[in-house]
This record gives C-alpha cells, structure tokens and sequence, in this order.
C-alpha cells in the first residue's frame, strides 16, 4: 500500500511525511495537483490525504477527476479551514473521512486504516471489472443466466444454442472471471450490480 499526500505546502508535506512514517508504508508527496494527477499510479491500493484547499485543480476538482477515472485510491480530505458543508459534500462524494489540520498521529493512522480497507474493496472491484471487460458478448449474454442457477441445458433452449457451447462460453467466463465456484462468480459480479 501506498499513502499519497498532496497539499501545496512544502512544510505541511515534511510534518505529515515524518508523522507517517513509523506506519512502515510507503509515501509519497505531491505539491502539485497537476503532476499528481499526471504522474501518480491513480488504480493502486493506496491511500490519498488530500488538501481541499490548494491552486486549481483544488481538491475538490482533484476528488471529481479521481471519481471520473474510477480511481481505487482512498480519499481522506484535509483542510485547515474546517469547512463542514464542503467537508459533507465529499464525504457524499465517496471520501473516505474528513480531518483538520493539524491532526494528529492517532487521527491519521484511524482514517488510512479505514481508507486501506476501503482501497481494497475498490481494488477488487477494478479487477473484477477489467476480468468482465475479457467476456465476449456472447459470454456476456450467458451471464445474468448463470447468476439465476439455469443449468445448461435450460440456457442453452433459451438462447437457442447447443448444451456444449453453452458449457464452453460459461468455462470461458469462470476462467476469465478468475473463479472456482458459481457462488464465487456471483459474489465477484454482484459487486459489479450485474
């Protein structure tokens, strides 16, 4: 896991650096939203502390630009100005927690504990997504039939096909969905809202 911290002040990005490490993860700091959003690897478990207020992109814009590129990073929100209405509408927005500035070590470490555990769902569910991405439309179309328990031979008079292309495309699903069991493809593609 890694912790990304952007605020566009240098000393606020040294205190935070040496108030984080003891975590034994690593960090990296950011002064730029620009180069941040550029450089940094936006579909990694990962955690973001993030300034609100900065030069344009300021955090909120950095937060939508995030959301847009279904990134699995974490947001956790800070600001010196604890302004609650915006804090509130990004915690709406899919942020993580809220903390002022300056927080301290036991504040941080509890919002990238529940951050990390948020990433990794997000993580997961960005895999899951790449793996449906591989399905065929064929594929796709056995699909919501598997999800409903149809056995072969019901899907394959649904859709009109053979029983052994039936048992073909949906081989090809369980492999490219990485799972071992129906029940295992199921919870994998609920999590997609399939």
């Amino acid at each position: 896991m890694i912790i990304h911290i952007l605020d566009d002040e240098e000393s606020i990005l040294d205190a935070m650096s040496f108030l984080l490490a003891p975590l034994g993860v690593e960090i990296q700091t950011w002064q730029s939203s620009l180069d941040f959003l550029e450089q940094a690897d936006l579909h990694q478990q990962g955690v973001l502390l993030l300034d609100i207020r900065m030069p344009l992109p300021d955090g909120q814009q950095v937060h939508q630009q995030l959301r847009e590129a279904r990134s699995t990073l974490a947001v956790v929100i800070m600001t010196a100005h604890g302004d609650v209405p915006m804090a509130v509408a990004e915690l709406k927005k899919g942020a993580v927690d809220f903390i002022q500035k300056p927080a301290s070590f036991e504040q941080l470490k509890q919002a990238i504990h529940q951050a990390e555990k948020a990433s990794e769902q997000a993580v997961k569910i960005h895999e899951i997504r790449q793996n449906y991405a591989k399905l065929t439309d064929k594929e796709r179309n056995l699909v919501p039939l598997i999800m409903q328990g149809i056995s072969n031979k019901q899907i394959a008079d649904k859709l009109a096909i053979s029983v052994r292309t039936v048992e073909v495309h949906r081989a090809n699903v369980m492999e490219k969905m990485q799972a071992e069991s129906l029940a295992e493809l199921v919870q994998k593609l609920s999590l997609l809202s399939i």
